[in-house]
């Protein structure tokens, strides 16, 4: 623990350096309605996954520092090896070449853990780190959890098929990380968005839709074509605000009814899909059962090709049979979770959030607006 622990990383660099993740911007271009203008990133090689190296954060120079140094980044490289390790994080909050061994008790270190399986093992190292930083004086901790692991377990079932003596686990863990001694959270696209009241700290909710948004425009697609399509009747509000920003796209449900634990049933689809290109809409892909039945009834009703965008790759067995079977296009998803070299497969495209997360981490060290990175 203590050797990955400090490891104190280079602050931003202008230089730039190939990829086979593909990074992605953040703001909205009034050029085009489905183009996105960079944070930092110009031309860099848009393809899909194979060696899965990823590329360093660029930031713009902030003109006033009104809290001192930089951030300390402070990242298990075990846990998070490949969304900010190598070239990004040597790169990541920069303005020299200097690398620290250990911060100093005015620093403010943020430590990057998803709560990824092994969940239970990585929200007990993120605890010792955050305890570690605290006992040596830190001054905030910033924990940076770009898959918070619980979040499904917001609440006890629902009224017609509630069973007794339920845990909520998402409250739970809220609380171990804030008694751990966490000053602020930073998540990315939360299961639902009540479980930031869970904390009793800042959080800092990071949308991920830009990233896959402007992957999606640069693919294209006639917005006559397309079709946005949520996979329940849960995430009709996700897709509704991902139709939006493609040109208003129309948008379609799939009504399933759920028979168990991460078992589904699709039942009907409302809208219509005949010759279109439905483009499923998601937080997260765990067993890909959901996704996989939804993608077969649009093929039925006539969907000429169907794509499958989530934020989160869990990709718990059997997702990869299912999600390379040919039903799909492509599945996009983002590095916000480590996947394994042997889950690969021809239709996948992982997206950074690299220089996402390092423009929010900028703007909380430095006093600025998060929420107007999403305008």
């Amino acid at each position: 623990m203590a050797s990955s622990l400090f490891q104190v990383q280079h602050t931003l660099s202008s230089s730039s350096s190939s990829s086979t993740i593909v990074p992605f911007p953040l703001c909205k271009s009034a050029s085009h309605p489905l183009t996105f203008r960079t944070l930092g990133f110009l031309d860099l090689p848009r393809t899909r996954t194979a060696a899965y190296n990823t590329v360093k954060c660029d930031m713009s120079e902030p003109s006033n520092l009104v809290n001192g140094k930089p951030i300390v980044p402070v990242i298990n490289e075990k846990t998070l090896p490949k969304s900010m390790e190598s070239a990004t994080t040597d790169k990541i909050v920069s303005r020299n070449a200097s690398k620290l061994k250990l911060f100093s008790g005015t620093a403010n270190p943020t430590l990057s853990q998803p709560t990824s399986p092994p969940a239970n093992e990585n929200v007990m190292e993120l605890q010792i780190m955050i305890d570690a930083c605290r006992r040596a004086s830190a001054k905030n901790i910033t924990a940076v959890i770009p898959y918070f692991g619980y979040a499904r377990a917001d609440r006890k079932a629902s009224i017609l098929y509630t069973q007794g003596r339920e845990s909520i686990a998402a409250k739970l863990v809220a609380n171990l990380i804030t008694k751990a001694g966490a000053d602020r959270v930073l998540a990315c696209d939360l299961h639902s968005g009540q479980s930031m009241g869970y904390f009793d700290i800042p959080v800092d909710h990071v949308h991920c839709q830009p990233v896959i948004l402007d992957y999606l425009a640069s693919k294209t697609i006639s917005s006559n074509d397309l079709v946005v399509v949520s996979p329940d009747v849960g995430g009709v509000a996700r897709a509704r605000a991902f139709a939006k920003k493609l040109s208003d796209a129309p948008l379609a449900i799939i009504d399933k009814r759920r028979h168990g634990h991460n078992l589904a049933e699709v039942m009907n689809l409302i809208g219509d899909v005949k010759g279109k290109v439905a483009v499923m809409v998601d937080d997260m892909i765990d067993t890909a059962g959901t996704i996989a039945k939804g993608a077969a009834l649009l093929h039925e009703e006539g969907a000429r090709e169907v794509y499958a965008c989530c934020t989160h790759g869990v990709f718990s067995p059997p997702a990869i049979e299912r999600l390379s079977s040919g039903l799909f296009q492509e599945v996009i998803i983002t590095n916000t979770i480590p996947v394994a070299e042997k889950n690969y497969f021809p239709q996948l495209t992982i997206l950074t959030v690299a220089n996402l997360l390092g423009e929010t981490i900028w703007r909380i060290h430095d006093d600025s607006s998060v929420s107007s990175i999403f305008q």
